[in-house]
């Protein structure tokens, strides 16, 4: 049998697992050694989330080669494949129908019994459900950090610059009248691209001088100003 691997990093699951690409190729390749298969072609997707199976390029191709060649679809983890319940129970009919095999190492899933396909799928739920806090205490985590006035990006929102040290928000008084603008202008219904073109056409500077006003430096400043 022929032997497709797919192997995928993101920021976020270097973090959690330490599962480097490196080192999920050796799982692979060690299993496809252990079970005498030498035909063995790995594709990758480096830094890119697994909230979404269609944006993942290298997910795409080892699909459609494992399909094509009726192979053992080989990841580390079922959380390689997908994140969420629908691309896992996608990816799994979509190799089914082709005669291909679904194998994440981790989980050791037997998928050709009915309680293999069983345990397959409540998998799937508990993957999601663990992406699904992750993302929630990534979002309260980060909405602290914006309340207590701490650095959550490379770059400050009109209305405020970084101290001497780098890690928190002051106040920048003369971009703070500039923020109580867009709020009443956004408080009498204009959108967000009004905003910018009224800013602009009154050559109001932005923060980083030629660079003209855009919806979402409006959005940025107008949401900060509301927490």
């Amino acid at each position: 049998m022929v032997v497709v691997g797919y192997i995928r990093v993101s920021t976020e699951g270097q973090v959690q697992d330490g599962v480097s690409l490196d080192a999920q190729r050796e799982k692979i390749e060690a299993w496809a050694k252990l079970h005498d298969e030498t035909d063995v072609v790995i594709y990758e997707d480096a830094g890119i989330s697994g909230a979404s199976m269609e944006q993942r390029p290298g997910l795409q191709v080892a699909l459609r080669e494992a399909c094509k060649r009726r192979a053992a679809l080989v990841a580390y983890s079922l959380s390689r494949f997908a994140r969420s319940t629908r691309d896992t129970l996608s990816i799994s009919d979509r190799l089914a129908k082709s005669g291909a095999e679904l194998v994440p190492l981790s989980e050791r899933i037997d998928t050709t019994s009915a309680s293999g396909k069983m345990v397959f799928r409540l998998l799937a739920v508990l993957n999601e459900f663990e992406r699904d806090q992750v993302s929630e205490r990534t979002r309260a985590a980060m909405a602290h950090m914006r309340r207590s006035g701490r650095r959550i990006s490379r770059f400050a929102s009109c209305g405020w610059d970084f101290d001497p040290e780098g890690e928190r928000l002051v106040r920048n008084q003369g971009e703070q009248r500039v923020v109580c603008r867009m709020v009443e202008l956004r408080t009498q219904g204009l959108s967000f691209q009004a905003i910018a073109d009224q800013l602009t056409g009154e050559s109001v500077p932005t923060k980083h001088s030629g660079r003209p006003w855009t919806p979402k430096v409006i959005w940025t400043a107008v949401r900060r100003a509301a927490s």
